[in-house]
């Protein structure tokens, strides 16, 4: 049990270091608060309404391993190093991915709620 309990107390201060110094986490938690509300009435079911929050979520969750790997890189070195940079632009392209998966997931749900065509 005092594991699970050092565990969230060190997800929570990730969450608060990330929250008040990372300009793109702060802008994923704002896309979340905007997402919840607003799949509520974009999805048609129970199901779509999970995968809507779940890609927003899975976006965030990219983004912070983005974030400690960036933090690993620059705790190595922070001189120019092709192996670190190549290690950067992956979380980087990552991150790319997920948006794309996550605009993909609500473009195709918003489709379906606007022409009632099941895609």
């Amino acid at each position: 049990m005092q594991r699970l309990i050092s565990a969230f107390r060190n997800s929570v201060r990730a969450f608060r270091q990330l929250i008040r110094h990372e300009t793109a986490f702060q802008q994923e938690i704002l896309l979340l608060a905007l997402a919840i509300p607003l799949a509520w009435f974009v999805a048609t079911s129970w199901h779509g309404y999970a995968l809507l929050i779940g890609a927003v979520l899975l976006l965030i969750m990219v983004e912070v391993l983005n974030t400690g790997i960036e933090a690993a890189c620059d705790a190595v070195s922070r001189e120019f190093n092709i192996d670190i940079q190549l290690a950067k632009d992956c979380g980087s392209l990552a991150v790319l991915i997920s948006i794309v998966l996550a605009g993909g997931v609500w473009g195709i749900a918003i489709i379906e709620r606007f022409t009632g065509l099941p895609l």
